[in-house]
C-alpha cells in the first residue's frame, strides 16, 4: 500500500526510515519489497508461517497502522486471506 512522503523520517522524527521505501510518484511512496514477487515488506523479519514481526513497528506507515484496528471487525480480512494463500498458509 502507498502512503504520503510526509510519513517519512526525513519529514517526521517518528516517520518510516526513508531507505526502506521507494517512490511511486511525486506524492506517494511504498515499502521496499512490496512490489516483489512474492511481495515481502523489507521491514518484515522472521519466517512467514512460523514467527514474524515488523522491525519498525513503532514507525510503521499508515496502511499498516490502519489494518490492525479493523481486523477484529473483519475489515481487511480478504487481503489477509489472499496474503496467506500466497504463502501457502491455511485461512484463519
Amino acid at each position: 500500500m502507498d502512503f504520503h512522503p510526509a510519513c517519512l523520517a526525513s519529514q517526521s522524527a517518528d516517520g518510516v526510515p526513508d531507505a526502506l521505501t521507494v517512490p511511486v510518484g511525486a506524492q506517494l511512496v511504498r515499502m521496499r519489497g512490496t512490489d516483489d514477487a512474492p511481495p515481502r515488506c523489507v521491514a518484515l523479519k522472521g519466517v512467514i508461517g512460523v514467527a514474524v514481526e515488523c522491525s519498525i513497528y513503532d514507525r510503521r506507515p499508515p496502511p499498516c497502522r490502519d489494518f490492525a484496528p479493523y481486523a477484529p471487525l473483519g475489515i481487511g480480512e480478504a487481503a489477509c486471506e489472499r496474503a496467506r494463500r500466497r504463502h501457502g498458509l491455511a485461512p484463519l
